[in-house]
């Protein structure tokens, strides 16, 4: 089946094999949060994107394998409900933006800021601060196939930008980072996984900055 990011809560997992990096996408209830499983091509090495909720749903992805890393995106707790329980399982290295990783339920090992990297075997993914939606909430970059790959958590969406809760100074501050730190610098064939719902590519999204920035929200 070719992958379509159109995942559903109780339903099946979808897997993009990439130059790389395999992808994989679950829908976890009960907030229709997306988890994303990734697997280094070279050495199989696993890291988990948003331990969201359903742990059991998630191990079973995981399927017994040395799992090395939870990333977290932002500390609201629809995005690692299900984290303690699948650290304890795994024994995962834990990692998060300081300024949410106290929000967490467990201890995080590696706290990363904007412009770090994070290793999942060869791969490598960019972490980009996106700040407003949370203070410290973080999308990851993987560079390595034919167009950049994008994991948003809530910053990004199709159709615009993430809750900042109608507060125009958070609001502000998360399309200034989205403007400056994601599309000023990658191309439009960048393709976008949100923390909720379909996929969508900045292609797709730039021709709407201006509107989004003229409603608020």
């Amino acid at each position: 089946m070719s992958y379509t990011g159109n995942v559903r809560v109780g339903g099946p997992a979808e897997t993009r094999e990439l130059p790389g990096l395999t992808i994989t996408k679950v829908a976890v209830g009960p907030m229709d949060n997306n988890a994303y499983l990734l697997q280094d091509t070279q050495t199989g090495e696993l890291a988990l994107i948003d331990a969201a909720a359903e742990p059991q749903t998630l191990l079973a992805l995981i399927d017994g394998r040395p799992l090395a890393t939870i990333i977290t995106t932002h500390q609201h707790h629809d995005h690692w409900g299900a984290l303690a329980e699948v650290q304890q399982a795994t024994g995962a290295a834990t990692v998060a933006h300081p300024e949410d990783a106290g929000a967490l339920p467990v201890p995080v090992s590696t706290q990363v800021r904007n412009g770090d990297t994070i290793e999942v075997g060869d791969s490598v993914l960019s972490v980009i601060h996106l700040r407003g939606h949370t203070p410290g909430s973080i999308a990851l970059c993987y560079a390595g196939a034919d167009e950049p790959q994008l994991f948003t958590g809530d910053s990004l969406f199709p159709g615009g930008p993430g809750n900042t809760n109608n507060d125009a100074q958070r609001f502000d501050s998360l399309m200034t980072d989205l403007a400056d730190r994601v599309f000023a610098v990658l191309p439009d064939g960048t393709w976008v996984y949100p923390g909720h719902g379909k996929d969508t590519t900045l292609g797709a999204e730039r021709p709407h900055l201006p509107e989004w920035r003229a409603r608020g929200w």
